[in-house]
């Protein structure tokens, strides 16, 4: 996606058209499915997942609230969180 925006803490990013969260029970875990591609998440990813994709919330919105529920330090939490969500969108798993 040549030429297109990063994530930022501004950003609502949410599953892009045709992907879906989903429970897999072959694999015995969460995944998100898109046309013709599957991934796999971590506990940390989903947590990720529903936190920053959830109705109207912000990517920053989101950092406070995996900060506060890890007590984890904001800023490595959203280091993390953006370099996540900017990998999904990169592959077509999210949009802003």
């Amino acid at each position: 996606m040549n030429g297109a925006r990063s994530v930022g803490e501004e950003a609502r990013p949410r599953l892009a058209p045709g992907v879906v969260l989903r429970h897999d029970r072959a694999r015995g875990g969460w995944v998100l499915l898109g046309p013709e591609r599957v991934l796999v998440l971590d506990d940390v990813a989903l947590e990720v997942i529903r936190t920053c994709t959830a109705d109207q919330t912000t990517v920053a919105q989101g950092v406070d609230r995996l900060a506060k529920a890890f007590d984890a330090p904001r800023a490595a939490i959203a280091a993390d969180v953006l370099d996540m969500l900017n990998d999904l969108r990169n592959r077509g798993f999210i949009i802003l």
